[in-house]
């Protein structure tokens, strides 16, 4: 058996992307014929080397992930765009390319959307009886998940009170999602909007999408999965979701593999994008976990409720969103006073000894915004359709560099 993973020892990491008509960008349920291409069968999953291919709810969303923990994250920018390439390549006999950001601008969710029809559909089609997955918190999103080892309770107790703090400002930076329905939301994370309420039927399965101030496995068993098991045993007698992912907060304990899975971020134009924003928060939540700036006690004691409040900020108005709140700032060693969350983010980057400080990426994500802000920008000020700025995405992402408005 292999040894349990110390704090920050290893990182899983996974991305999403639809897959869309290289003309006219509509989705394209196809991802069962690109998994079959590469795995002669219609498999969920597929391993090609370090990376694996697999599917999502959606027919049209195809997801590449770390084939077990990576040791660093510094080799999978090139790793994942390497992946992307053969991806593009399959797809380009069916008239079919990847399309990046966290939700298709203009996608019919209750037209368009194919549920995944082979390996694990019985999971899909209890989610759709209870939930009917014909809305875009189901069908239309694309996120990062960033995995991070735990060894045991303490190393779980000290991650979780860090990923708490840092959860609810990582829209600043991964907000990719201002558009839905063919016109802009009000939002810079629209994804995280939709995420929010994907689950309306039975709302302990989010909760405040920032995880509750539970830092034992024995208390986040009874205080958040003997809740969540209980709350769905009505719309699933059979027990089909009766599991750890069934818990959809926007950090998530996987016991299973000793993990806190981080759910909040949407996919960025190109994996060094995504890249960046991962390494961004690692060498943050370790300088938590090393109570650079508070201790852990303290970093535990913070309620729910403030750190969704200024969650809430940040997906309307991600780097520009204001936080006021001189509590949490204090937690990063900011003083009292209102902040822009770009602004925090570049002082507590300037604090900590992390590889990101001369990325850049990181550089472009602070200095011009978002991508949701430059996607907005590149519409309201150059004049551009939203088709065109979404075809420069995909080239974008098929070229493997940063959007620029």
């Amino acid at each position: 058996m292999a040894r349990a993973l110390h704090l920050f020892e290893g990182f899983g990491v996974e991305l999403e992307y639809m897959i869309v008509d290289a003309a006219s960008l509509d989705v394209r349920p196809i991802t069962d014929r690109v998994l079959y291409e590469v795995a002669g069968g219609y498999v969920a999953e597929h391993e090609l080397g370090e990376l694996a291919w697999s599917n999502e709810l959606a027919l049209h969303v195809i997801e590449l992930k770390t084939n077990g923990p990576a040791a660093s994250l510094a080799p999978l920018a090139a790793l994942f765009q390497e992946h992307v390439a053969r991806i593009n390549a399959l797809l380009e006999p069916w008239g079919a390319r990847l399309m990046p950001t966290a939700m298709h601008p203009w996608m019919n969710p209750r037209r368009e959307l194919e549920l995944w029809p082979h390996e694990y559909n019985a999971v899909y089609e209890t989610f759709n009886r209870i939930f009917d997955c014909r809305g875009h918190g189901w069908a239309n999103v694309q996120s990062v998940h960033l995995n991070l080892p735990f060894a045991d309770d303490e190393e779980f107790g000290r991650l979780h009170a860090a990923v708490r703090l840092l959860l609810p400002i990582l829209p600043a930076l991964a907000a990719s999602s201002p558009a839905m329905d063919g016109q802009w939301t009000g939002l810079a994370d629209s994804r995280l909007e939709a995420y929010r309420h994907h689950c309306d039927e039975v709302p302990s399965l989010v909760g405040h999408v920032v995880p509750e101030p539970v830092f034992t496995r024995a208390d986040y068993e009874e205080q958040i999965f003997a809740r969540l098991f209980r709350d769905i045993a009505p719309y699933d007698p059979q027990g089909v979701l009766a599991h750890e992912w069934l818990n959809a907060r926007g950090a998530i304990a996987r016991f299973e593999r000793n993990t806190i899975e981080i759910r909040v971020l949407d996919v960025q134009e190109c994996p060094a994008a995504d890249l960046t924003i991962c390494q961004a928060i690692v060498d943050v939540l370790q300088a938590l976990v090393a109570e650079k700036w508070t201790d852990t006690a303290q970093q535990q004691s913070l309620a729910t409720q403030p750190l969704a409040h200024v969650l809430s900020d940040t997906t309307r108005d991600a780097d520009e969103a204001v936080i006021d709140q001189p509590v949490y700032l204090a937690q990063f060693g900011l003083p009292p006073k209102p902040i822009k969350a770009r602004e925090l983010w570049a002082g507590v980057l300037q604090q900590v000894d992390g590889s990101t400080s001369r990325d850049p990426a990181l550089a472009i994500l602070l200095s011009t915004g978002s991508l949701s802000r430059r996607i907005q920008r590149a519409v309201n000020e150059r004049g551009a359709s939203l088709a065109d700025v979404y075809r420069q995405l995909c080239e974008c992402l098929a070229e493997g560099r940063m959007f620029s408005a």
